[in-house]
């Protein structure tokens, strides 16, 4: 399983390539913004129609690095549900997968903009957590230090080959981590954008995902 392993507030954080993030000495597992039911939605709304797999690939990519990790702690860092009450239109398959991976594990769900959490589907609820000098919410919060964030959905574009990639990456500086969304049908804020560019500090660091989770330097904003 791809990482990179790094420094944050005095413990060693492992940034996966899938976009999770796993911290071995708390053996804690954290992934933001899953958005589930996100194509159902659309299909609701009368926009643009999209197949109707994206919570069982999120699932399966999530269910794999929950084992290939052991985590004993799960945290699930806002917006795993694309609307309030979309946890309720889960097809029965969808909820007993979940229902398994929370088995023997204390699962917590962190309130999002999106979804204040599903009441339904087991685990605790809460608007914050933390864990020794790290605290864990939706939102950043600027006042705060040694903080895992996610809601912004940060990537990255590259120029590789004469052509132009977009990366889904971690952002990272002393004070702060913001995750990337691990929802299959989310999309993402350039890290060159406001408001990431006034919340991440200069020096910052991206750590991309993909095949490999490989750190670059932010590039400089214009």
């Amino acid at each position: 399983m791809s990482h990179y392993a790094f420094t944050f507030q005095g413990e060693i954080l492992h940034a996966l390539a899938s976009g999770a993030l796993f911290w071995p000495k708390q053996n804690l597992f954290c992934v933001s913004d899953l958005h589930f039911g996100k194509a159902q939605r659309y299909a609701t709304q009368g926009g643009s129609t999209l197949p109707p797999y994206d919570t069982l690939d999120t699932l399966t990519r999530l269910s794999d690095d929950i084992s290939n990790t052991m985590a004993r702690t799960v945290i699930c860092l806002g917006d795993s549900f694309d609307r309030v009450g979309a946890s309720d239109d889960m097809d029965d398959q969808a909820h007993d997968w979940i229902t398994r991976l929370q088995a023997g594990r204390d699962w917590l769900w962190i309130e999002g903009n999106h979804d204040p959490g599903p009441i339904g589907l087991g685990g605790i609820h809460l608007a914050n957590h933390t864990v020794g000098s790290i605290s864990f919410r939706h939102i950043t919060d600027q006042r705060t230090r040694g903080e895992i964030s996610g809601h912004y959905h940060p990537k990255v574009s590259l120029k590789l080959s004469k052509r132009n990639v977009s990366k889904r990456c971690f952002i990272v500086d002393e004070d702060r981590i913001i995750m990337p969304a691990f929802g299959t049908y989310t999309g993402g804020l350039s890290v060159l954008s406001e408001p990431l560019v006034s919340i991440m500090k200069r020096n910052s660091t991206c750590i991309l995902t993909g095949l490999q989770a490989l750190p670059i330097p932010r590039p400089n904003a214009t």
